[in-house]
């Protein structure tokens, strides 16, 4: 039997105004101030939170299920990270989330260095594998529709990685820009954030982890993609989609719901609207202004 340590970081700037999501705000062609982009983000952020929480609990009670059965099987343990920057970001963050109250488990708070985002996001990750963790997963607090199958899932990925594969292995849930809402791999793995979000020659990064996976023959595994929130457009995505969810939990009762980002867009009484689009194949030729008649 082996102890594996894996992690959860949450790699994430403090929900300050003017920090955050500045791409929502009127300053910059959205609907909203400064105060309420940072709102808008805390609430995702906390929801990405609690959604991680149970994930982590679920998988602690599969590892201790499989144990019973095998005592001979691995254990599995889990850390909750949060990582920020620079340093003074920390107690921000610390206070953000402590002033809602007790979280469901632990967070551990990291501050990334670096000279770039490619820098920052490796610094978090190797602070994590030198701590004597197997594997990071790693999501941004601006996804609030993450399903909770995508942590369960892909940790179950980094575990068969563990067991079987030499050179490690790669999880990725892609966003929909090119990108990825949730990457992560196991310690073992030759592979790094360098080139991916940092270049100068327009490769996406979603491209640039396959492509780094690819060259050293890196297993990766792909799941579902999650759209993150960075303007009105996937503000709106997420507002449909965290309602229809909402609904839909009365049938399925293990849907993970938002309520904090969903509760603040009741309050605001947003409606979602899709203006007339001409942008389209013509259907001439195929519909008729009155039906025939049979």
């Amino acid at each position: 039997m082996t102890k594996r340590k894996h992690a959860l970081l949450l790699f994430s700037k403090p929900p300050v105004p003017g920090l955050v999501k500045t791409r929502l705000t009127r300053e910059r062609g959205g609907p909203f101030s400064e105060e309420e982009a940072a709102e808008i983000f805390r609430r995702s952020l906390f929801d990405v939170a609690e959604l991680c929480c149970h994930a982590l609990f679920e998988l602690e009670q599969e590892s201790i299920a499989i144990r019973e059965q095998d005592p001979e099987a691995d254990e599995h343990s889990y850390g909750f990270f949060i990582s920020t920057t620079p340093a003074e970001n920390v107690e921000v963050m610390r206070n953000a989330f402590e002033e809602i109250g007790q979280w469901p488990r632990e967070f551990t708070y990291i501050v990334d260095e670096g000279a770039n985002f490619d820098d920052h996001f490796d610094n978090a990750f190797q602070q994590i594998f030198d701590l004597g963790y197997d594997s990071v997963l790693s999501v941004g607090g601006d996804i609030p529709m993450l399903p909770r199958d995508h942590v369960l899932n892909g940790f179950r990925w980094l575990q068969y990685f563990i067991a079987n594969s030499e050179v490690g292995g790669v999880i990725q849930a892609p966003c929909q820009e090119c990108g990825v809402s949730l990457i992560g791999w196991t310690r073992d793995t030759d592979i790094d954030h360098q080139g991916v979000y940092y270049n100068m020659n327009g490769r996406p990064a979603l491209d640039a982890y396959v492509e780094k996976a690819s060259e050293k023959g890196i297993p990766l595994a792909s799941m579902t993609p999650v759209a993150d929130v960075d303007d009105i457009h996937d503000f709106a995505h997420a507002t449909t989609l965290a309602r229809a969810a909402r609904y839909s939990q009365k049938t399925q009762p293990d849907l993970y719901v938002p309520e904090r980002f969903l509760a603040w867009v009741d309050w605001r009484g947003i409606r979602v609207g899709t203006p007339p689009n001409e942008d389209r194949d013509s259907r001439e030729g195929i519909d008729s202004a009155t039906p025939e008649k049979v």
